[in-house]
C-alpha cells in the first residue's frame, strides 16, 4: 500500500472533511424548507431534529480519540465513514420525524469521529512542521462541502431525497478511498514529545472560560445553520433554489477564515472575537431585517461564513495553546463546547420561530450575540508568559510545535 504525500494527504482530508462536516452536518439547513414541506414538520420539530446531530457529534468527540488509538487511523475514518453513508441513505428514505432524526444522529457521529481519525493519520505520514498547513487544508473541506451541496438545490429543486442519495453515495466513495490510502496504525503522540503534565486551576479555569465563549458562539449560530434558508422562503417570498446562494456565500467566505484566524492569533485574540461576534449578529439581523432582498441576504450569508469559520478556528488554536501536550483533550474541548452550544439554541430557535416568528426570533438571538461580544474582554489570553521573546510564532503550525517544548520553553530535541 503507497501512502499519501502531505500534499495529497491534505487533499484526501479535505475532501473526507468536505463530505462529514460539510454534507453530513451542515448541509441539512439547506434542505429544511423541502424537508419541513414534505413531511409535514413544525419549526419546533425542526429544531429538535436539528439539534440531534450535535449532540451525537459531541458523544462521538469524546470517544473519537480512544477510538484513533484503539482502531487505527484507517479503521476510525472508515467507521466514521460508515456512519456518515448510513445516516445519509435514511435521510434520502426519511419518511417521518423519527426516521429523519435517525438519518442526522448517525450522520453526528460520522461528523465527531473524522477529525480526530484523519489527526491521528497526520500524525503517522506528516512532517511534524507541516502539520499546521495540512490542518488548515483540511479545516477548509466544510467549507468545500457546503458549496457541493448548493447545485444540489439549485438544479433538483425539491428533489432532497436525490440529493441526500447521492451525497451517500460520495460517502461510499470516501470509504474507499480512506480504506485504500489511510494507514492502520497511527501514532497519536510524537515519540520525542514532553510527557504533560498535570492540568492546572489556571488551566481549568481559561478553559472554562473558552468554552463558555465557544457554547455561546455555537448557541447563536444555530440560528443561520438550521432556519437561515426556511426564513428567507417564507418572508422573502424566494423559491427553494434561490436560497443555494447563500450556501455558497457562506463557503466561498468560510475559506477565509483560517487566514482570519491566524491574524488573531498574531494581535489581539479578545478583540478579535469581539470583532467576529458582532459580524456573526449582523449578518442574523440583516437577514431577518431584509429578507426579500437577495444581494442583502447573500452578503449577509458572507459575513456569517467569515465570522464562524475564523471563530472555529480561534477556538481550535486557543484550545492546543492552553493544554500543551495534550491534542486529543485541547482542541477537542471547545469544538465539543460549539456543538453543544448549537444543541441547546435549535430547539429554541425553532421555539422563538413558531411563537414570534422568523425576524423577531432572529433578531432575539442577534441581541444575545452583542452581549457574548461585549464579554470579550474575559476571553483566555494564553501568550501570557513572563519573559517573552521578541519574536512570538503564530499561527496554527506554531501551536502545534508548542505542544513540543521542555520546562524551559526550549523544542525538544528527538530522542536517539
Amino acid at each position: 500500500m503507497k501512502f499519501p504525500s502531505s500534499t495529497a494527504f491534505a487533499v484526501l482530508g479535505a475532501a473526507l472533511i468536505a463530505i462529514s462536516f460539510g454534507l453530513a452536518r451542515f448541509a441539512f439547513g439547506l434542505f429544511v424548507p423541502p424537508i419541513r414541506a414534505d413531511l409535514n414538520l413544525s419549526p419546533y420539530a425542526i429544531g429538535i431534529i436539528g439539534a440531534l446531530p450535535l449532540v451525537s457529534f459531541a458523544f462521538a468527540t469524546v470517544i473519537a480519540p480512544l477510538a484513533a488509538v484503539r482502531l487505527g487511523a484507517r479503521n476510525a475514518a472508515v467507521l466514521s465513514g460508515g456512519f456518515g453513508v448510513v445516516g445519509l441513505g435514511v435521510i434520502s428514505q426519511a419518511y417521518g420525524a423519527v426516521s429523519l432524526g435517525i438519518g442526522v444522529v448517525a450522520c453526528g457521529v460520522c461528523t465527531g469521529l473524522m477529525m480526530p481519525a484523519l489527526t491521528a493519520a497526520m500524525q503517522a505520514l506528516v512532517k511534524r512542521s507541516m502539520h499546521g498547513r495540512v490542518s488548515s487544508v483540511m479545516n477548509a473541506g466544510t467549507s468545500v462541502g457546503v458549496m457541493v451541496a448548493v447545485p444540489a438545490v439549485i438544479f433538483l429543486t425539491g428533489a432532497w431525497r436525490f440529493a441526500y442519495g447521492m451525497f451517500a453515495i460520495l460517502a461510499v466513495l470516501g470509504v474507499f478511498a480512506t480504506w485504500f490510502f489511510l494507514p492502520s496504525v497511527s501514532r497519536v503522540r510524537p515519540a520525542n514529545a514532553a510527557p504533560p503534565e498535570p492540568i492546572s486551576a489556571l488551566q481549568w479555569w481559561r478553559l472554562f472560560r473558552l468554552s463558555l465563549f465557544a457554547f455561546a458562539m455555537g448557541f447563536v449560530s444555530s440560528a443561520f445553520w438550521i432556519f437561515a434558508p426556511d426564513l428567507v422562503i417564507n418572508l422573502g417570498a424566494f423559491s427553494a433554489d434561490a436560497t443555494g446562494w447563500l450556501w455558497l456565500a457562506v463557503g466561498c467566505a468560510g475559506l477565509g477564515g483560517a487566514v482570519v484566524a491566524d491574524l488573531a492569533d498574531r494581535n489581539n485574540p479578545p478583540i478579535t472575537q469581539a470583532l467576529m461576534l458582532m459580524m456573526l449578529a449582523a449578518s442574523l439581523a440583516l437577514l431577518a431585517a431584509s429578507p426579500g432582498q437577495l444581494a442583502i441576504a447573500v452578503f449577509s450569508s458572507l459575513v456569517f461564513g467569515m465570522a464562524y469559520m475564523s471563530l472555529t478556528g480561534l477556538y481550535l488554536m486557543t484550545g492546543i495553546r492552553l493544554l500543551p501536550g495534550r491534542l486529543s483533550m485541547g482542541p477537542v474541548l471547545p469544538f465539543m463546547a460549539v456543538s453543544l452550544g448549537q444543541a441547546a439554541g435549535a430547539p429554541l430557535i425553532g421555539m422563538l420561530v413558531g411563537e414570534l416568528g422568523y425576524a423577531d426570533g432572529f433578531s432575539v438571538f442577534a441581541a444575545i450575540c452583542i452581549v457574548v461580544a461585549l464579554l470579550s474582554p474575559l476571553y483566555p489570553r494564553y501568550l501570557e508568559h513572563e519573559h517573552e521573546p521578541e519574536e512570538e510564532q503564530t499561527g496554527l503550525q506554531a501551536a502545534y510545535d508548542y505542544q513540543l517544548q521542555d520546562e524551559e520553553g526550549e523544542p525538544l530535541q528527538p530522542r536517539r
